[in-house]
Protein backbone atom coordinates (compact mmCIF):
# COMPACT_ATOMS: atom_id res chain seq x y z
CA UNK A 1 0.00 0.00 0.00
CA UNK A 2 1.20 3.52 -0.78
CA UNK A 3 2.44 5.64 2.12
CA UNK A 4 0.95 8.80 0.60
CA UNK A 5 -1.56 10.57 2.83
CA UNK A 6 -4.05 10.70 -0.06
CA UNK A 7 -3.84 8.51 -3.15
CA UNK A 8 -5.08 9.76 -6.50
CA UNK A 9 -6.05 7.95 -9.67
CA UNK A 10 -7.97 8.75 -12.83
CA UNK A 11 -10.49 6.32 -14.28
CA UNK A 12 -10.83 6.57 -18.09
CA UNK A 13 -14.38 6.93 -19.39
CA UNK A 14 -15.86 5.66 -22.63
CA UNK A 15 -16.00 9.09 -24.27
CA UNK A 16 -12.39 10.06 -23.60
CA UNK A 17 -12.96 11.72 -20.25
CA UNK A 18 -11.72 10.75 -16.81
CA UNK A 19 -13.20 10.29 -13.34
CA UNK A 20 -10.82 11.59 -10.69
CA UNK A 21 -10.50 9.18 -7.75
CA UNK A 22 -9.18 10.39 -4.38
CA UNK A 23 -8.62 7.98 -1.48
CA UNK A 24 -7.83 9.05 2.08
CA UNK A 25 -4.98 6.72 2.94
CA UNK A 26 -4.61 6.32 6.69
CA UNK A 27 -6.63 3.19 7.48
CA UNK A 28 -4.80 2.49 10.78
CA UNK A 29 -6.14 5.77 12.16
CA UNK A 30 -9.52 5.25 10.48
CA UNK A 31 -8.48 7.87 7.92
CA UNK A 32 -8.37 10.65 10.51
CA UNK A 33 -7.94 13.86 8.55
CA UNK A 34 -4.42 15.25 8.90
CA UNK A 35 -3.31 18.67 7.71
CA UNK A 36 -1.30 17.01 4.93
CA UNK A 37 -4.38 15.10 3.74
CA UNK A 38 -6.40 18.32 3.68
CA UNK A 39 -3.76 20.21 1.71
CA UNK A 40 -3.16 17.43 -0.82
CA UNK A 41 -6.86 16.88 -1.40
CA UNK A 42 -7.66 20.54 -1.93
CA UNK A 43 -4.76 20.96 -4.35
CA UNK A 44 -5.93 18.02 -6.46
CA UNK A 45 -9.55 19.17 -6.41
CA UNK A 46 -8.41 22.57 -7.65
CA UNK A 47 -6.51 20.94 -10.52
CA UNK A 48 -9.38 18.66 -11.48
CA UNK A 49 -11.85 21.56 -11.35
CA UNK A 50 -10.16 23.29 -14.30
CA UNK A 51 -9.34 20.14 -16.29
CA UNK A 52 -12.14 19.77 -18.82
CA UNK A 53 -11.35 16.10 -19.40
CA UNK A 54 -12.23 15.32 -15.74
CA UNK A 55 -15.99 14.74 -15.79
CA UNK A 56 -16.55 13.76 -12.14
CA UNK A 57 -14.70 13.10 -8.88
CA UNK A 58 -14.98 10.13 -6.51
CA UNK A 59 -13.81 10.51 -2.86
CA UNK A 60 -13.43 7.51 -0.52
CA UNK A 61 -11.38 6.18 2.39
CA UNK A 62 -8.89 3.32 2.42
CA UNK A 63 -9.71 0.13 4.31
CA UNK A 64 -13.06 -1.43 5.17
CA UNK A 65 -13.73 0.26 8.52
CA UNK A 66 -14.08 3.97 7.90
CA UNK A 67 -14.46 6.67 5.31
CA UNK A 68 -13.07 9.16 7.83
CA UNK A 69 -13.40 9.03 11.62
CA UNK A 70 -12.81 12.77 12.07
CA UNK A 71 -10.09 15.35 12.26
CA UNK A 72 -6.61 14.59 13.58
CA UNK A 73 -7.36 15.77 17.12
CA UNK A 74 -4.29 13.98 18.48
CA UNK A 75 -2.04 16.19 16.34
CA UNK A 76 -3.96 19.23 17.57
CA UNK A 77 -3.56 18.10 21.17
CA UNK A 78 0.16 17.59 20.78
CA UNK A 79 0.59 21.00 19.20
CA UNK A 80 -1.12 22.51 22.23
CA UNK A 81 0.71 20.61 24.96
CA UNK A 82 4.20 19.61 23.82
CA UNK A 83 7.13 21.25 25.51
CA UNK A 84 10.18 22.72 23.79
CA UNK A 85 10.13 24.25 20.35
CA UNK A 86 6.51 23.29 19.69
CA UNK A 87 5.10 24.72 22.90
CA UNK A 88 4.71 28.34 21.81
CA UNK A 89 3.16 27.40 18.48
CA UNK A 90 0.59 25.32 20.29
CA UNK A 91 -1.14 27.06 23.16
CA UNK A 92 -1.21 30.25 21.14
CA UNK A 93 -3.36 28.28 18.71
CA UNK A 94 -1.22 28.82 15.63
CA UNK A 95 -1.35 25.21 14.46
CA UNK A 96 -5.05 25.06 15.35
CA UNK A 97 -5.66 28.18 13.26
CA UNK A 98 -3.75 26.68 10.33
CA UNK A 99 -5.49 23.33 10.62
CA UNK A 100 -9.07 24.52 10.98
CA UNK A 101 -8.64 27.21 8.32
CA UNK A 102 -7.46 24.58 5.82
CA UNK A 103 -10.18 22.11 6.83
CA UNK A 104 -13.06 24.55 6.54
CA UNK A 105 -11.77 25.94 3.27
CA UNK A 106 -11.68 22.39 1.89
CA UNK A 107 -15.18 21.63 3.18
CA UNK A 108 -16.55 24.79 1.58
CA UNK A 109 -14.76 23.89 -1.66
CA UNK A 110 -16.56 20.55 -1.71
CA UNK A 111 -19.95 22.21 -1.07
CA UNK A 112 -19.37 24.54 -4.04
CA UNK A 113 -17.42 22.22 -6.35
CA UNK A 114 -18.24 22.85 -10.03
CA UNK A 115 -18.21 19.18 -11.07
CA UNK A 116 -20.15 16.17 -9.79
CA UNK A 117 -18.32 15.05 -6.65
CA UNK A 118 -19.39 11.69 -5.24
CA UNK A 119 -18.47 10.79 -1.66
CA UNK A 120 -18.44 7.08 -0.74
CA UNK A 121 -19.44 7.30 2.93
CA UNK A 122 -18.84 3.65 3.80
CA UNK A 123 -18.14 2.65 7.42
CA UNK A 124 -17.44 5.21 10.14
CA UNK A 125 -18.13 8.85 9.23
CA UNK A 126 -17.54 11.16 12.17
CA UNK A 127 -16.72 14.81 12.77
CA UNK A 128 -14.36 15.96 10.03
CA UNK A 129 -15.41 12.99 7.92
CA UNK A 130 -18.96 14.29 7.94
CA UNK A 131 -17.57 17.66 6.85
CA UNK A 132 -16.28 15.99 3.68
CA UNK A 133 -19.44 13.95 3.11
CA UNK A 134 -21.92 16.76 3.75
CA UNK A 135 -20.90 18.86 0.76
CA UNK A 136 -20.85 16.16 -1.90
CA UNK A 137 -23.01 16.39 -5.01
CA UNK A 138 -24.01 12.78 -4.36
CA UNK A 139 -23.44 11.45 -0.83
CA UNK A 140 -23.41 7.68 -1.00
CA UNK A 141 -23.92 5.49 2.05
CA UNK A 142 -23.98 1.75 2.66
CA UNK A 143 -25.23 -0.78 5.18
CA UNK A 144 -22.06 -0.19 7.25
CA UNK A 145 -22.33 3.60 7.45
CA UNK A 146 -22.21 4.99 10.99
CA UNK A 147 -22.41 8.78 11.27
CA UNK A 148 -21.90 10.86 14.41
CA UNK A 149 -20.68 14.18 15.69
CA UNK A 150 -19.44 13.16 19.16
CA UNK A 151 -17.55 16.38 19.92
CA UNK A 152 -19.24 16.64 23.32
CA UNK A 153 -16.95 13.80 24.44
CA UNK A 154 -13.80 15.87 23.77
CA UNK A 155 -14.89 19.38 24.68
CA UNK A 156 -15.26 20.71 21.17
CA UNK A 157 -18.63 21.19 19.39
CA UNK A 158 -20.16 20.15 16.00
CA UNK A 159 -18.16 22.24 13.54
CA UNK A 160 -17.27 21.57 9.84
CA UNK A 161 -20.38 23.49 8.75
CA UNK A 162 -22.71 21.69 11.17
CA UNK A 163 -23.85 25.04 12.56
CA UNK A 164 -25.40 25.47 9.12
CA UNK A 165 -26.52 21.97 8.06
CA UNK A 166 -27.89 20.81 11.44
CA UNK A 167 -30.26 23.79 11.19
CA UNK A 168 -31.72 22.28 8.02
CA UNK A 169 -33.17 19.33 9.91
CA UNK A 170 -36.59 19.34 11.60
CA UNK A 171 -36.65 21.74 14.58
CA UNK A 172 -34.74 20.40 17.57
CA UNK A 173 -33.33 17.33 15.87
CA UNK A 174 -29.96 18.87 14.96
CA UNK A 175 -29.67 20.22 18.49
CA UNK A 176 -30.36 16.78 19.98
CA UNK A 177 -27.74 15.19 17.75
CA UNK A 178 -25.17 17.82 18.71
CA UNK A 179 -25.87 17.54 22.43
CA UNK A 180 -25.73 13.74 22.57
CA UNK A 181 -23.33 12.76 19.78
CA UNK A 182 -25.96 10.25 18.69
CA UNK A 183 -24.87 7.61 16.18
CA UNK A 184 -26.87 7.52 12.94
CA UNK A 185 -27.25 4.69 10.47
CA UNK A 186 -27.83 4.86 6.73
CA UNK A 187 -31.60 5.30 7.02
CA UNK A 188 -31.17 8.15 9.50
CA UNK A 189 -28.75 9.85 7.10
CA UNK A 190 -31.28 9.62 4.28
CA UNK A 191 -34.16 10.79 6.48
CA UNK A 192 -32.21 13.80 7.78
CA UNK A 193 -30.74 14.94 4.48
CA UNK A 194 -27.17 13.93 5.26
CA UNK A 195 -27.02 11.46 2.36
CA UNK A 196 -28.55 11.07 -1.09
CA UNK A 197 -28.29 7.41 -2.08
CA UNK A 198 -28.07 4.00 -0.42
CA UNK A 199 -25.76 1.71 -2.39
CA UNK A 200 -24.86 -1.76 -1.04
CA UNK A 201 -21.16 -1.94 -0.23
CA UNK A 202 -20.66 -4.93 -2.55
CA UNK A 203 -21.75 -2.81 -5.55
CA UNK A 204 -18.90 -0.27 -5.27
CA UNK A 205 -16.76 -1.72 -8.05
CA UNK A 206 -19.75 -2.18 -10.33
CA UNK A 207 -20.77 1.43 -9.76
CA UNK A 208 -17.31 2.71 -10.64
CA UNK A 209 -17.48 0.60 -13.78
CA UNK A 210 -20.82 2.16 -14.68
CA UNK A 211 -19.40 5.65 -14.17
CA UNK A 212 -16.58 4.75 -16.57
CA UNK A 213 -19.10 3.56 -19.17
CA UNK A 214 -21.49 6.52 -18.83
CA UNK A 215 -21.99 9.04 -21.64
CA UNK A 216 -20.77 12.47 -20.52
CA UNK A 217 -21.63 14.16 -23.80
CA UNK A 218 -19.74 17.41 -24.35
CA UNK A 219 -18.31 17.28 -20.80
CA UNK A 220 -20.44 20.27 -19.85
CA UNK A 221 -21.71 20.61 -16.29
CA UNK A 222 -25.29 19.52 -17.04
CA UNK A 223 -24.24 16.54 -19.16
CA UNK A 224 -21.87 15.33 -16.45
CA UNK A 225 -24.49 15.62 -13.71
CA UNK A 226 -27.06 13.74 -15.76
CA UNK A 227 -24.57 10.99 -16.62
CA UNK A 228 -23.62 10.52 -12.96
CA UNK A 229 -27.23 10.44 -11.80
CA UNK A 230 -28.14 7.98 -14.54
CA UNK A 231 -25.41 5.60 -13.42
CA UNK A 232 -26.42 5.90 -9.77
CA UNK A 233 -30.07 5.18 -10.57
CA UNK A 234 -29.08 1.63 -11.56
CA UNK A 235 -27.53 0.87 -8.17
CA UNK A 236 -29.66 2.70 -5.65
CA UNK A 237 -31.30 0.33 -3.17
CA UNK A 238 -32.97 2.61 -0.63
CA UNK A 239 -35.38 -0.14 0.39
CA UNK A 240 -32.42 -2.15 1.73
CA UNK A 241 -31.37 0.53 4.22
CA UNK A 242 -31.77 -0.46 7.90
CA UNK A 243 -34.61 0.79 10.07
CA UNK A 244 -34.10 4.37 11.16
CA UNK A 245 -33.56 5.46 14.75
CA UNK A 246 -34.36 9.18 14.56
CA UNK A 247 -37.45 9.55 12.40
CA UNK A 248 -39.67 7.13 14.36
CA UNK A 249 -38.75 9.04 17.55
CA UNK A 250 -38.67 12.60 16.18
CA UNK A 251 -41.64 13.87 18.23
CA UNK A 252 -40.08 12.53 21.42
CA UNK A 253 -36.65 13.99 20.62
CA UNK A 254 -38.17 17.38 19.83
CA UNK A 255 -40.06 17.35 23.13
CA UNK A 256 -36.81 16.69 25.00
CA UNK A 257 -34.95 19.59 23.46
CA UNK A 258 -37.61 22.28 23.97
CA UNK A 259 -36.75 25.95 23.53
CA UNK A 260 -35.59 27.23 26.92
CA UNK A 261 -31.84 26.81 26.51
CA UNK A 262 -28.92 24.41 26.72
CA UNK A 263 -29.10 23.75 30.46
CA UNK A 264 -32.83 23.02 30.28
CA UNK A 265 -32.46 20.74 27.24
CA UNK A 266 -29.61 18.87 28.91
CA UNK A 267 -31.69 18.35 32.06
CA UNK A 268 -34.66 17.10 30.03
CA UNK A 269 -32.59 14.59 28.08
CA UNK A 270 -30.86 13.28 31.21
CA UNK A 271 -34.20 12.90 33.00
CA UNK A 272 -35.74 10.91 30.14
CA UNK A 273 -36.75 7.47 31.40
CA UNK A 274 -37.07 5.67 28.06
CA UNK A 275 -34.88 2.58 28.30
CA UNK A 276 -34.32 1.94 24.58
CA UNK A 277 -30.60 1.23 24.03
CA UNK A 278 -30.10 4.01 21.47
CA UNK A 279 -31.66 6.66 23.73
CA UNK A 280 -29.80 5.32 26.77
CA UNK A 281 -26.46 5.50 24.97
CA UNK A 282 -27.18 9.09 23.97
CA UNK A 283 -28.01 10.02 27.57
CA UNK A 284 -24.81 8.41 28.85
CA UNK A 285 -22.71 10.31 26.33
CA UNK A 286 -24.31 13.60 27.34
CA UNK A 287 -23.99 12.80 31.06
CA UNK A 288 -20.23 12.30 30.82
CA UNK A 289 -19.71 14.97 28.16
CA UNK A 290 -18.42 18.52 28.39
CA UNK A 291 -20.93 20.96 29.95
CA UNK A 292 -19.50 23.88 27.96
CA UNK A 293 -20.04 21.99 24.71
CA UNK A 294 -23.77 21.81 25.43
CA UNK A 295 -23.91 25.60 25.45
CA UNK A 296 -21.77 25.94 22.34
CA UNK A 297 -24.05 23.56 20.43
CA UNK A 298 -27.08 25.62 21.39
CA UNK A 299 -25.55 29.03 20.71
CA UNK A 300 -24.04 28.13 17.35
CA UNK A 301 -27.31 26.74 16.05
CA UNK A 302 -29.08 29.89 17.25
CA UNK A 303 -26.52 32.15 15.60
CA UNK A 304 -26.67 30.39 12.24
CA UNK A 305 -30.35 29.62 11.87
CA UNK A 306 -30.51 31.97 8.88
CA UNK A 307 -26.86 32.57 7.96
CA UNK A 308 -24.89 31.48 4.92
CA UNK A 309 -22.62 28.45 4.94
CA UNK A 310 -19.59 30.72 4.53
CA UNK A 311 -20.61 32.82 7.55
CA UNK A 312 -21.03 29.64 9.60
CA UNK A 313 -17.54 28.48 8.68
CA UNK A 314 -16.08 31.87 9.58
CA UNK A 315 -17.75 31.80 12.99
CA UNK A 316 -16.76 28.18 13.57
CA UNK A 317 -13.10 28.97 12.86
CA UNK A 318 -12.99 31.55 15.64
CA UNK A 319 -14.77 29.27 18.09
CA UNK A 320 -12.63 26.24 17.26
CA UNK A 321 -9.42 28.19 17.85
CA UNK A 322 -10.80 29.58 21.11
CA UNK A 323 -11.77 26.08 22.26
CA UNK A 324 -8.13 25.10 21.80
CA UNK A 325 -6.78 28.21 23.52
CA UNK A 326 -9.26 28.62 26.36
CA UNK A 327 -11.65 25.67 26.45
CA UNK A 328 -11.79 22.04 27.53
CA UNK A 329 -10.55 20.53 24.26
CA UNK A 330 -7.12 19.47 25.55
CA UNK A 331 -8.59 17.84 28.64
CA UNK A 332 -11.19 15.97 26.59
CA UNK A 333 -8.64 14.59 24.13
CA UNK A 334 -6.27 13.69 26.97
CA UNK A 335 -8.92 11.65 28.78
CA UNK A 336 -10.41 9.96 25.73
CA UNK A 337 -7.46 9.37 23.42
CA UNK A 338 -4.15 10.03 25.18
CA UNK A 339 -4.39 8.61 28.72
CA UNK A 340 -7.62 6.77 27.88
CA UNK A 341 -8.90 7.00 31.43
CA UNK A 342 -12.20 8.38 30.09
CA UNK A 343 -12.61 10.61 33.16
CA UNK A 344 -12.13 14.15 31.91
CA UNK A 345 -11.94 16.91 34.49
CA UNK A 346 -14.18 19.48 32.81
CA UNK A 347 -13.97 23.14 33.82
CA UNK A 348 -17.61 23.10 34.95
CA UNK A 349 -19.57 20.49 36.88
CA UNK A 350 -22.72 20.69 34.76
CA UNK A 351 -24.42 22.76 32.09
CA UNK A 352 -26.43 24.73 34.64
CA UNK A 353 -23.21 25.94 36.27
CA UNK A 354 -21.52 27.41 33.19
CA UNK A 355 -21.22 31.21 33.55
CA UNK A 356 -22.29 33.39 30.66
CA UNK A 357 -18.92 35.15 30.72
CA UNK A 358 -17.14 31.85 30.00
CA UNK A 359 -19.42 31.16 27.05
CA UNK A 360 -18.90 34.64 25.62
CA UNK A 361 -15.12 34.33 25.95
CA UNK A 362 -15.17 31.33 23.60
CA UNK A 363 -17.67 32.91 21.21
CA UNK A 364 -15.57 36.07 20.80
CA UNK A 365 -13.60 35.89 17.56
CA UNK A 366 -9.80 36.32 17.75
CA UNK A 367 -9.88 38.47 14.58
CA UNK A 368 -11.49 41.59 13.23
CA UNK A 369 -13.26 41.33 9.87
CA UNK A 370 -10.36 42.16 7.53
CA UNK A 371 -7.92 40.00 9.46
CA UNK A 372 -10.13 36.89 9.42
CA UNK A 373 -8.38 33.96 7.66
CA UNK A 374 -11.63 33.02 5.88
CA UNK A 375 -12.78 36.54 5.02
CA UNK A 376 -12.88 35.67 1.30
CA UNK A 377 -14.86 32.45 1.74
CA UNK A 378 -18.04 32.30 -0.29
CA UNK A 379 -17.20 35.17 -2.63
CA UNK A 380 -18.76 34.22 -5.95
CA UNK A 381 -20.29 31.00 -4.57
CA UNK A 382 -23.84 30.17 -3.61
CA UNK A 383 -24.97 27.21 -1.52
CA UNK A 384 -28.64 26.29 -1.25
Amino acid sequence: MSDLAVCFDELPTRGGGRVGVARLNAPKSLNALSLEMIQRLEAKLDAWAVDRSVVAVWLEGAGDKAFCAGGDVVALYRSLTEEGDNRGAGRDGLFAETYFTAEYRLDHRIHTYPKPLLVWGDGIVMGGGLGLLAGGFQRLITETTRIAMPEITIGLYPDIGASWFLNRMPPGIGTYLGLTGAQLNARDALDLGLADRFIPRERRDDLLGALAEADYGDHGALACRLAVEGALDRFEARDQAPEGQVWPRRDHLQSLVGEAGAADATARILADEHDEPWLAANRARLASGCPMTAHLVWRMLERHRHSSLADAFRDELGLSVQCCRLGDFCEGVRALLIDKDKRPKWSHADAAGVPEADIQALLTSPWSGEAHPLRDLGVGHRVG
